[in-house]
């Protein structure tokens, strides 16, 4: 991309913006060098990344690079046997940290979120962990080697620690002597070139022997170092050469650990730069608010509210614009100041955001082209003194341009054909444009020119726009209007501002006819958008209305739901704590009626039983009960023998027997048969039309032997234990009520496991007495006989 392109684009100052949010010196550098692709899937890739981290960005905000710096340098001199010094360690040790925190943060955002571009780079730094903890343990957070770092330099600092003390002791015991006191200028020990010294008076010089380090700026004071301890110092002083020379040996070790690990550590250093420069552009987008741009290469842009990233929030218009898909050429007109270089400025700059791989402030939705090249004659107009050279300047550039375009490039003039004779001016600039046209490029133009209006309206894929001006506040509206062509209104102007209605009127005549009516046409147009636009804003006001009105009704109608499903849980709830009462009651009623029989002796008495009956229909829940009103729908033919039916009164199923008459059946439930009235069931199946449509199934069969109310014998033949239990312990309550001493029960012999169970259940049930097995004609080992108490 051409440099003077992005100058005159103003690219470098969105770089400029760019390097604000930067964290390291890396990342830096990749900013101020960021220059758009060409090459479709390469801006994807860019503008995934910024996606992700523009996810990252919202969700947790940027990470923190804090602590990382570039220490490239320091790594080559690793590489070629130099020492490092502390700080550079230091720097080493707080890069390393940084690094593996950030690609710990990322990858715990990668098991939640689909970061996968931010991922894959930091799960290619290398984690050096060894090398930190090294550095760490010789060197502290002021870069200072620590004693620790070597058993040799923690003796040679306790030997000097040693040294400093006896020498202070020495010289404590000297200043507070009488005799020295009067001669020192304060009593204190101070250092001179790592040597202890004392403050002596000047005119005491001949009197106080040893060596002379430093002098006062006046010279009334001289810095001695008494006679008495320069053997002490110069010890000190032969200790500081070894720690020197320890400390030398401590950083050449930590430096050969950095040079072996440099290479890695240089890549680790790249892959930081580059995601603190995408997490750069995500803040940039979060800060402009901006979105992610669909891309294509098929030269079609569309802009929805799009704003120029440098003119502040508040002040700019938003900009609505389509191009390459009926059109590929938009001719723009109107006045001056009226915002068509702006215009240009914006398509043409966001355009090349897209294509770096920077979100653009537009809203949602928005589609930018990834152009071979964008180019841009854009200048401010010149005085007339200076017509001849910006006349050139234009001819020079259009010309450059004309000579690089393809059909995959982006051409925006500003003013074409300015600057010259109107005729030759317009008649040039119509050559041009049809020349960038036929050539297949996406072009936008302004002009001043009229003949250009009725180019673009007869040139098919040419469309006329312009820039809407207020003749109300004789101001512009800086607002973008596809296919409507601009108008001079210079007459409405001089008009407002006063000038006198004869001259005006003379002014109009001097016009041609036809121009006349072209400045009607578009006043016309102008007023059909105006209520076009009235129009559209009332359709979206009601349409907003709706929106509204159909999230609220979705909102109650979710509430009326969840109402419904409280009270149809509530209703269950209260429906099973009703069925468990009337189980309860109808276990009393059935202890009762035990206890009426007991006590009664041979029989019961019918009003009783009646009685227990009536307790029993008054237990049953008054919800499940149903009539004949609200039987279900599904039964839709009458009652017939044979049928499956449920009993509503006593929530029973049972088979019809027989019809005793119009309204009421036989029904067989259990070991009970019963009087029912039709109104009471309900039909569930008709056996014998079921075993037409289905297959026939297994199924056991208990026969009884009569079908009278008191029975004295139960066939059990065929039935399995479970089933025979059960059987059996209703036979016996039936017989019990009934006052029967002795039942039979028909088990047959077979394998004995049914003689068996049976004999079991019956040696522990409270009612039976005693059992045996059947004599000779009773049915023999067939059969069990059981006496009731």
């Amino acid at each position: 991309m051409n440099d003077k392109i992005l100058q005159t684009l103003e690219y470098r100052k969105i770089l400029n913006t760019l390097t604000q949010y930067t964290q390291t010196s890396m990342g830096n550098l990749r900013a101020e060098a960021l220059k758009p692709e060409t090459e479709l899937e390469a801006v994807k890739d860019l503008l995934a990344a910024t996606d992700q981290a523009y996810t990252v960005d919202r969700l947790k905000g940027n990470p923190s690079f804090r602590g990382i710096t570039d220490i490239n340098d320091a790594l080559k001199r690793a590489r070629i046997g130099g020492t490092l010094s502390p700080h550079e360690l230091l720097a080493t040790s707080n890069t390393i940290h940084g690094s593996r925190r950030i690609k710990r943060f990322i990858a715990a955002l990668h098991e939640d979120e689909q970061i996968e571009i931010l991922f894959n780079l930091s799960d290619l730094i290398s984690e050096q962990k060894p090398l930190e903890d090294a550095i760490r343990l010789c060197i502290d957070d002021a870069a200072e080697v620590l004693d620790s770092a070597s058993a040799e330099l923690s003796q040679i600092r306790r030997e000097l620690r040693g040294g400093e003390v006896r020498i202070r002791e020495k010289l404590e015991s000297m200043i507070r002597s009488q005799s020295v006191a009067k001669m020192l200028q304060d009593q204190l020990i101070t250092i001179r070139g790592d040597r202890f010294v004392i403050p002596v008076k000047a005119e005491y010089r001949s009197h106080f022997g040893g060596i002379v380090h430093d002098q006062s700026g006046s010279g009334a004071t001289l810095f001695i170092e008494p006679e008495s301890i320069v053997a002490m110092n110069n010890k000190l002083r032969e200790t500081r050469m070894r720690e020197e020379r320890e400390i030398e040996v401590i950083l050449q070790k930590l430096t050969a650990q950095v040079g072996e690990q440099a290479d890695l550590l240089s890549m680790d250093l790249d892959l930081i730069g580059q995601l603190d420069f995408i997490f750069a552009k995500a803040r940039l987008a979060h800060v402009m608010r901006a979105s992610l741009p669909r891309m294509n290469d098929r030269g079609y842009i569309k802009l929805r509210k799009g704003r120029h990233p440098l003119i502040p929030m508040d002040q700019v218009v938003p900009l609505d614009v389509e191009l390459g898909n009926t059109y590929t050429s938009i001719i723009v007109t109107g006045p001056n100041t009226g915002g068509k270089t702006v215009t240009l400025k914006t398509i043409g700059l966001l355009n090349l955001m897209a294509m770096s791989g920077l979100f653009i402030p537009a809203e949602e939705g928005s589609q930018m082209c990834v152009f071979d090249a964008i180019y841009a004659d854009i200048g401010d107009e010149q005085s007339i003194e200076q017509s001849l050279s910006t006349f050139s300047s234009h001819m020079t550039n259009i010309i450059r341009i004309l000579g690089q375009m393809t059909q995959k490039s982006l051409v925006l003039l500003d003013e074409v054909g300015a600057g010259t004779d109107p005729a030759e001016g317009s008649a040039l600039a119509i050559s041009i444009l049809e020349h960038i046209h036929r050539m297949g490029c996406r072009m936008i133009a302004t002009t001043h020119y009229s003949e250009l209006k009725a180019y673009a309206y007869e040139r098919k894929g040419v469309i006329n726009a312009s820039m809407e001006f207020d003749i109300n506040t004789l101001s512009p509206t800086y607002r973008l209007l596809v296919g409507v062509p601009g108008r001079s209104n210079a007459f409405a102007i001089a008009e407002r501002l006063g000038l006198p209605g004869s001259i005006l009127e003379f002014a109009r005549g001097e016009v041609k006819e036809e121009d006349q009516r072209v400045e009607h046409m578009i006043a016309s147009l102008e007023e059909n958008r105006h209520t076009a636009e009235m129009e559209r804003e009332k359709a979206e006001q009601v349409r907003k209305e709706m929106e509204e009105l159909r999230v609220r009704h979705e909102h109650e109608l979710q509430k009326l739901e969840e109402q419904k499903d409280k009270l149809v849980d509530k209703a269950r709830m209260e429906a099973r704590q009703i069925v468990d009462k009337a189980r309860s009651e109808a276990e009393e009623i059935i202890s009762d009626l035990r206890k009426i029989a007991l006590e009664e002796g041979a029989s019961v008495k019918e009003h009783k039983l009646i009685a227990a009956r009536k307790r029993l229909d008054d237990a049953e829940p008054q919800q499940g009960k149903k009539t004949g009103g609200q039987r279900s729908a599904k039964q839709q033919r009458s009652i017939e023998p044979g049928d499956e039916v449920r009993v509503f009164s006593l929530n029973q199923k049972g088979h019809v027997v027989e019809m005793t008459g119009s309204k009421e059946a036989v029904v067989q439930l259990g070991i009970m048969k019963m009087k029912v009235a039709l109104d009471d069931l309900e039909l569930l199946s008709n056996p014998a039309a079921n075993a037409k449509q289905a297959p026939k199934q297994h199924a056991t069969i208990l026969k009884r032997t009569r079908d009278a109310n008191i029975r004295n014998e139960l066939d059990l033949r065929g039935a399995n234990l479970e089933e025979a239990l059960i059987e059996v312990d209703r036979f016996i309550d039936e017989a019990f009520l009934g006052n029967l001493g002795q039942i039979s029960i028909i088990h047959g012999k077979g394998t004995g496991i049914l003689r068996t169970g049976i004999q079991d259940y019956l040696r522990k049930h409270k009612h039976v007495k005693s059992h045996r097995l059947g004599n000779y004609g009773e049915g023999g080992n067939g059969v069990t006989i059981a006496e009731l108490k």
